[in-house]
């Protein structure tokens, strides 16, 4: 296990976290705009409390640290999320699956959309686990790489296969065995994140754009490319265009591909780094090419006709929010008894129709079919054996070549 040490962000860790709040996916919902209340406040907050000191930890209702799972005699559990990132009924009063689960099972879920970013988010259960005390928490959703450092400092509960039936038997192969957590032992994946290409077919005069190359050395895309402000995604495709493995790479082929990303800005062909925000230029035609999140895509072709995407012949990079039960938590059956029942085919079919991400469970394109055929041929919903195939993982970083590379990305997008 790794020992744990008060952190404290570098200045390129706390520029990479300005970004994600300020148009990365911290920035906006997985269906629209976050509410624009109180997130400066949110932003300004969560720096202090990853670099501050003496945080107070957060008291428990019912005192000391939760040593055994209280499931049985407590038919409950608190679930915290992002927001917008589950179903939610047409007059948006209610979440008809967890209504559903909890008629089945008896098990009220207290369900809270208090994720805006991970670091942000890390830094308010940061202090519970480092004392051994209950988050209040039992069950969380976090990208893969904050997954992979709670899971390394020994902050998340190994998960019963007893109580996961459903999930076991169901999850695409494809996700079964991140370098994180092998063979999901400590955790199940809510869905994937895509990075694809998107290009607006008008805007580049009817030529497909399928190639990072195109994006940085085409001179008729010049001043009309957009990369993403998400440094494992914009440098993760530049690896895979350079021949390196994103899930293996070393220092040289870092800056290799650091190196091809400042040429493109500084001779303009990258008009901007991004978050979400593209999708208003690209829709547009201010931008005509990008590196674009799959489930924007999904979305903005809902809308426009001209928004294509491309998945590169070198592959792309994937990525996933997972679900997992923090230590200290009371609750832990429930919380398994929930992840279960969402990797049940209907249910997941459920939650994939209304997020537009990419679903982590297989023989689910049947269920789909019956909610929203469309839907359900959408290789970025479901990707087929040869999209799966060309999938690539970045892989996962040390705090030292965390803070290096941030410090290398941040110089090129001037953040």
């Amino acid at each position: 296990m790794e020992q744990y040490q008060p952190e404290s962000l570098s200045a390129a860790q706390a520029a990479a976290m300005r970004r994600s709040l300020a148009s990365g996916r911290g920035a906006l919902t997985r269906r629209s705009l976050l509410r624009a209340t109180g997130y400066g406040a949110l932003a300004a907050g969560s720096l202090a409390a990853l670099s501050g000191c003496g945080i107070p930890p957060a008291k428990r209702e019912g005192g000391g640290p939760a040593d055994t799972d209280h499931s049985a005699k407590e038919k409950r559990l608190t679930f915290s999320n992002w927001t917008q990132y589950i179903d939610v009924s047409d007059d948006e009063k209610s979440r008809p699956s967890l209504q559903d689960f909890t008629r089945r099972t008896g098990i009220a879920v207290k369900y809270t959309e208090d994720i805006n970013d991970n670091v942000e988010f890390f830094g308010k259960i940061q202090p519970q686990l480092a004392a051994g005390q209950d988050t209040g928490r039992d069950l969380i959703c976090v990208t893969d790489w904050l997954a992979a450092r709670i899971i390394r400092l020994g902050w998340a509960q190994p998960l019963d296969p007893g109580n996961l039936p459903n999930a076991y038997a169901n999850l695409s192969a494809q996700f079964r065995r991140p370098d994180w957590d092998p063979g999901r032992a400590y955790s199940y994946p809510w869905t994937g994140i895509s990075t694809v290409i998107a290009y607006n077919v008008k805007a580049t005069g009817g030529r497909k754009v399928d190639s990072v190359t195109q994006l940085l050395d085409d001179p008729k895309l010049k001043g009309k490319v957009s990369f993403l402000s998400e440094m494992r995604d914009s440098v993760g495709m530049t690896l895979l265009d350079l021949g390196k493995d994103p899930g293996a790479f070393t220092d040289a082929d870092f800056d290799a591909a650091a190196g091809r990303l400042k040429k493109a800005v500084d001779t303009s062909q990258i008009r901007r780094f991004t978050g979400n925000d593209y999708t208003a230029d690209l829709s547009k035609g201010d931008i005509a090419a990008c590196l674009a999140w799959a489930g924007d895509v999904i979305q903005l072709q809902a809308d426009n006709p001209d928004i294509r995407f491309a998945i590169p012949s070198a592959g792309y990079i994937t990525s996933t929010d997972n679900l997992l039960v923090p230590a200290g938590a009371r609750h832990k059956t429930n919380a398994e008894k929930l992840i279960d029942y969402y990797y049940e085919l209907p249910n997941a079919a459920r939650l994939a129709a209304y997020i537009n991400y990419v679903c982590p469970v297989d023989g689910v394109r049947g269920e789909l079919s019956r909610i929203d055929p469309e839907l359900a041929k959408n290789t970025l919903i479901l990707p087929d054996k040869a999209m799966a195939a060309k999938s690539h993982a970045f892989r996962s970083l040390s705090a030292d070549e965390e803070t290096a590379y941030e410090q290398k990305f941040a110089k090129i997008t001037g953040a």
